[in-house]
Parts: structure tokens; C-alpha cells; sequence
């Protein structure tokens, strides 16, 4: 997420990150999947795939992508989530960042996936969404995928209203030299329908 003042440092004060924990400890203990995004994806890469985690709050879908065999980075811009992060798998990449800065540090690029999943998008801070989608762009290979997940209406985001279109996420995309290779409704896979309220984005960067 971003440092601009974010929407999500608006709502949880940057202190949310073991109240977050605790509540998708709880929706597996109850038996529902947590891993949906992760597994989505997996079914996306070859095995062993460079991935970056952009926003990625308390590590839940990066550590289950490693675990799945990938090279994984985790950068948010919420230090108790990443304490969080760190705590349960101190051993893999986790950075402290904005996500509208990335070219600030020095990664290596060639990331085969970016992942802005649990409504990183419509909580980035108002303006920064463009230059954010650019900078995802730029780490990925070519023929690198950006995988986006986000609430269109009220009901499926943390806020009283939507923030971003999905003709204004693609023309940023667009902007990026990204184009979108698939769409669903659900990380499950569900066909996404004009007027939905939550949409999983596949971009992708040419290949040449």
C-alpha cells in the first residue's frame, strides 16, 4: 500500500496487522479457504516462479506461494502487518516500502507475477493509483502477469463507496503497456458479469 496517506492507514491507523491475523486464523479454523488468491496464482506460473506480493498486509498469500515452491517478496507499506509477516516466516523477503516507489529499491527485475490482491488498489491513496500500476509493471518480465483483486461497490470494499472503475484500472494498465488476458469474478474463477462487484484482473506485459 502507499505512505501518502493511504486509505488503509485511514481506516485501521497502520495498526491493524494482529487484529488481521487473528481474523483469517479464525476463517480457516471454521474451514473456509484462505488460500484462494494463492492458488490462483499457482495455476498462472511454472513452477518456481518469481513473485511479488504488492501489499502484501500479514504475508497470509506469499507465505502460501512459498510454500507452493515459488521465490516470493512481500512489500507493504504497514509496519504491524509486516511484524506479523516477519514473525511467522522470518526467513523469507519482506519489505517495507510504497508501492509507488518501488523503483527505489533496487530490485532485481524479472518478476514473472505481481500480486495486488485483498483491495490494494481501491485503498492506495487517492492520485497514486496510476503511478502505482506503472511501477508493478516495470518489475515484470515480458510476458510477466500483474494479478489484481477489488471491490467495485460498497459491498465488497472496507469503504462507503467504490474508488476506482474497472475502465479507469484498465486504461492505467494500458498507460503501463499492459493488456488483459482474463477477468473473473472470484479467485476461484467464476466469470466475471458487466456490473459485478468484484473483479480478479489478469495484465499482462508483451512478450517482445
Amino acid at each position: 500500500m502507499n505512505s501518502r496517506r493511504d486509505r488503509w492507514a485511514e481506516l485501521t491507523g497502520g495498526q491493524d496487522g494482529e487484529a488481521y491475523a487473528r481474523r483469517f486464523a479464525q476463517l480457516a479454523e471454521s474451514g473456509h479457504d484462505v488460500h484462494g488468491e494463492a492458488a490462483f496464482c499457482d495455476a498462472l506460473v511454472t513452477p518456481g516462479a518469481r513473485i511479488l506480493d504488492a501489499g502484501c498486509g500479514t504475508g497470509r498469500v506469499a507465505i502460501r506461494l512459498a510454500e507452493l515452491g515459488h521465490r516470493c517478496t512481500g512489500v507493504d507499506v504497514d509496519r504491524s502487518m509486516l511484524a506479523v509477516a516477519r514473525r511467522e516466516t522470518p526467513t523469507q523477503e519482506w519489505i517495507h516500502a510504497d508501492l509507488a516507489h518501488l523503483d527505489g529499491l533496487g530490485l532485481e527485475p524479472g518478476f514473472d507475477l505481481a500480486l495486488a490482491a485483498g483491495n490494494v488498489v481501491p485503498l492506495l491513496a487517492p492520485g497514486t493509483e496510476p503511478a502505482v500500476v506503472r511501477q508493478l509493471a516495470a518489475v515484470l518480465r515480458p510476458g510477466g502477469l500483474l494479478v489484481t483483486g477489488m471491490g467495485l461497490d460498497a459491498e465488497h470494499l472496507p469503504l462507503p463507496e467504490p474508488t476506482v472503475t474497472l475502465p479507469e484500472f484498465d486504461h492505467w494498465c494500458a498507460e503501463a503497456g499492459l493488456t488483459l488476458r482474463q477477468r473473473c469474478a472470484t479467485w476461484s474463477g467464476e466469470p466475471y458479469r458487466p456490473g459485478g462487484g468484484y473483479a480478479v484482473s489478469v495484465h499482462a506485459r508483451p512478450t517482445a
